[in-house]
């Protein structure tokens, strides 16, 4: 059966449709077209985000009018009936062929692919192939406000503009004025085979009676109007013979049936129902006043604000029991409710039932997180437990969030049936996704509930639930998604070397905000409910206006070490006179990694490190760099010192925030961030993101889109991308750079450890052997390694029995400066090598290779 459908919601995963007569179903993300399911069937195999590919939202607006054919009709456990449809081209229009196509018709489309000229349509039509000129479709693109092009699986209104070659090739308009215009006639030779939905045609009254009126159309068809579809200024004075514009709503293949609306909005293809001011839903009203009653389908009612409402007969009584036809005699007046709207028949629906009118909620959009509710246990599975809280809402309750404690057999507290009280974590209306917690001390706190980073106002004290607890601390959730940090430091009193011993997944606690960053969505908390600092803290308290004065993101400044801590440096500017203190993280000595941790080790107490970065104030303390690359772009101007400035295209040097199973978070100067999502990551495939990418890493990445609304960056960090026009020349700074540090730490290594910076590889040392282990490696000392563990593998011992106490001469292989270790090898042919000296020219062709 073909319908003209409403789209009532959009989600990731189906369209919600309104039907005629009050009904409803479903397109599901699968029933959209052939090209957008091929797209996810190649995602789902590839398991990675295809840039072509859009989200149901990007397309589709609620208040849309669509083409459906009904795929399917399941009855549901509670007697209702569950409507599967699909606006597929190929599964609407399948009654036409191309020798019925013909200039002027409207029908159904869908974007099959974007071209150079326009759009390749998909139409539906074996052997057809439709184009869409780009002069026909951007005054719609614009108007609907989805983007600057159409995308691959939009569902659009055609009107065809001409056809070619018996109808092998047609070209297609979706302009909104000559969508509009288009009306169905008799030259069209439109068929019942063929005859779609959303037509508007011109017809004639041949008769009209209490529940409507039959006409007919285009010659030789007839179809029926039910009093819900005439228009309501004219109900009464339509008559036999009487012309009058109709649009085509349902098409019943088999009984060749066909129903059409005199309603306004409908008779204007590509038109828009009128929607319910969201304030009228669920509101009660004293006194509706009956203006007909149907016996066999229920009562149509005049509301306090003059439209017109239906209530169907099981609405109109608590029971079929008690139900009396004779209380709705035309005038009489009911207090009834607003559950629902009809946007193909515009008109409210009804309840005169007590228990809905009473009902404290109707739908997901009434509750609100941080309410209370009452629910039943509906079911009880290893995710958690299913609430009903109304009929047609459902929650649920994550395992984490049954008890204040872990349940290892939650269905020992619980019985099918139950009833029980709750509170709302997180309430999203458009996806209907409720989750509940039953934990005693959310569901009765009486301290404010903390739903939005906003709200997070230095020194809000409230309760949240540890997620997780880890060596740097705990993560502390809240509602609707909130969560933040509560750093070690401030776990306690008392300091607390392993939290996750002391804390635990699902404890609630009470915190206190020390500060929040509501644009990043940063939170830091505290467990110490006093805001007093301790003695070890007190260095974080610079005044920080004196501080924001005087530094700007980019200034050069230099510094000295006051302490080393696990995981970077305390320093001291110098030259200033309030002595401000800083904060070098380890990832943050260097552009390269390994030399990060090289350095920090090397480092002292009282070494000054000159030519270091003001970065940013995050925290409670100012954050400095030395990452060379990072500090050439800001001062050479390659950075964006705001959102608004960054464009696509452009080449950002940053460095890796996070790096998560989905995509690598990179941070910017000036606190910009972007995601580099995994398809965007390498050049080569990419199974496990922490294989390509580190914390810290300096990396160069280029802007592939952005959203405004969301303030959200697209990244790719593809080496064959990110290249600039001189690419090698970078390339040799950043080498040369690299031994400048290398060149540095050796230097640092000789004030400590001396002997470690003799060893290069490929030097020969004489060694004595001092101990052959189980797995044939041998342990071995000299003069020239003292303080050093000297190891060679079973491999590297060559092919010579070796025993302890013997001499022997060993080549370098690898030194490892921070763990004091040393690789060697005994093999003769290593060892009869010559060394070779590096020319300028072989390092260019290994930069050149590393590139290519």
């Amino acid at each position: 059966m073909l319908l003209l459908g409403c789209i009532k919601e959009v989600s990731d995963y189906e369209l919600a449709i309104s039907l005629p007569n009050g009904l409803s179903g479903f397109v599901p993300v699968t029933q959209i077209s052939n090209a957008y399911s091929k797209l996810l069937t190649t995602q789902v195999a590839q398991g990675e985000l295809l840039e072509e590919l859009n989200s149901l939202p990007d397309m589709f607006s609620p208040g849309t009018l669509v083409r459906c054919i009904v795929t399917s009709v399941e009855k549901r456990e509670d007697g209702s009936h569950s409507v599967k449809l699909s606006i597929d081209p190929q599964k609407v229009n399948k009654g036409l062929n191309s020798a019925a196509l013909v200039a002027g018709m409207l029908l159904s489309g869908s974007v099959l692919s974007v071209e150079d000229h326009g759009y390749l349509i998909d139409i539906g039509v074996t052997g057809t192939h439709a184009f869409l000129p780009h002069q026909k479709a951007k005054n719609y693109i614009k108007a609907v406000k989805k983007g600057p092009d159409l995308k691959i699986g939009q569902n659009l209104n055609c009107v065809i503009v001409e056809v070619k070659n018996e109808g092998r090739v047609v070209s297609l308009s979706i302009d909104r004025s000559e969508v509009a215009a288009s009306i169905a006639t008799e030259r069209q030779n439109w068929a019942l085979s063929n005859l779609l939905p959303g037509l508007v045609v011109k017809a004639r009254v041949q008769k009209v009676v209490p529940l409507g009126m039959k006409v007919k159309f285009l010659s030789y068809f007839t179809g029926i109007v039910d009093f819900m579809h005439m228009d309501p200024e004219k109900s009464m004075s339509y008559s036999p013979d009487q012309v009058v514009k109709a649009c085509v709503l349902s098409v019943h293949p088999t009984s060749r049936a066909v129903r059409l609306t005199l309603r306004t909005p409908f008779l204007h293809a590509g038109g828009a129902p009128r929607q319910l001011p969201a304030q009228r839903m669920g509101a009660v009203l004293e006194e509706a006043t009956v203006k007909a009653f149907y016996k066999q389908f229920g009562a149509v009612f005049e509301l306090d604000d003059g439209t017109l409402a239906f209530a169907r007969l099981k609405h109109l009584s608590k029971t079929r029991k008690s139900f009396k036809p004779g209380a709705f005699k035309e005038g009489s007046k009911h207090k009834c409710r607003i559950i629902d709207y009809s946007l193909m028949d515009e008109m409210c629906i009804v309840s005169l039932k007590h228990q809905i009118i009473e009902a404290q909620f109707l739908q997901y959009q009434d509750i609100h997180t941080g309410d209370v509710v009452q629910g039943k246990v509906l079911s009880i599975k290893p995710i958690g437990m299913q609430v009903k809280v109304a009929d047609g809402i459902r929650g649920l309750v994550p395992s984490l969030h049954l008890s204040d404690v872990i349940l290892k057999q939650p269905e020992k507290k619980y019985n099918i049936g139950d009833e029980v009280k709750c509170r709302v974590l997180e309430c999203n209306p458009g996806g209907k996704k409720l989750i509940l917690t039953l934990k005693k001390s959310l569901v009765q706190s009486k301290l404010p509930v903390l739903s939005n980073y906003e709200d997070a106002k230095p020194g809000l004290i409230t309760h949240g639930f540890v997620v997780c607890a880890r060596e740097f601390g705990c993560i502390v959730k809240f509602y609707n998604d909130v969560k933040g940090l509560v750093p070690k430091n401030e776990l306690g009193s008392e300091p607390i070397s392993c939290p996750d011993k002391v804390f635990y997944e699902g404890q609630v606690l009470k915190v206190m905000v020390l500060k929040c960053e509501p644009q990043q969505e940063r939170l830091l908390l505290s467990f110490r409910l006093s805001s007093k600092p301790g003695p070890e803290d007190k260095w974080k308290c610079t005044p920080k206006e004196k501080q924001e004065v005087k530094y700007q993101i980019g200034e050069i400044v230099d510094v000295k070490i006051l302490k080393k801590k696990d995981n970077g440096l305390e320093v001291s500017i110098l030259e200033d006179e309030d002595s401000v203190v800083a904060w070098i993280p380890t990832l943050h000595l260097s552009d390269f990694v390994g030399a990060s941790k090289l350095l920090w080790h090397c480092l002292q107490e009282g070494d000054v490190l000159p030519r270091v970065m003001y970065l940013s104030d995050k925290g409670e303390h100012i954050i400095l760099s030395r990452k060379f690359a990072v500090i050439s772009a800001v001062q050479e101007e390659q950075v964006v010192r705001s959102f608004s400035e960054i464009q696509p295209g452009m080449l950002l040097t940053g460095y890796v925030r996070n790096v998560m199973p989905f995509g690598v978070f990179v941070e910017f100067p000036f606190g910009v961030t972007g995601l580099a999502p995994k398809v965007s990551m390498s050049d080569k495939f990419v199974t496990d993101t922490k294989d390509h990418f580190v914390v810290g890493q300096t990396v160069i990445a280029k802007v592939m889109s952005i959203d405004e609304e969301k303030q959200r960056v697209l990244l790719n960090l593809k080496v064959s991308e990110c290249s600039s026009g001189d690419s090698a020349a970078e390339s040799f700074a950043l080498l040369n750079q690299y031994f400048k540090e290398l060149k540095e730490i050796r230097n640092l290594l000789k004030r400590g450890e001396p002997s470690i910076c003799e060893l290069v590889p490929g030097k020969r040392v004489h060694l004595v052997v001092q101990d052959v282990r189980e797995d044939g490696s041998a342990l071995l000392s000299g003069s020239s390694v003292t303080g050093l563990t000297v190891t060679a593998t079973r491999y590297h011992l060559g092919d010579k029995n070796i025993a302890p106490g013997e001499r022997r001469k060993a080549f370098v292989l690898h030194v490892d400066a921070l763990t004091s270790e040393v690789h060697v090898s005994l093999r003769e042919e290593l060892l009869k090598q010559r060394p070779k000296r590096v020319s300028m020219h072989s390092v260019f062709e290994f930069v050149s290779f590393c590139l290519s």
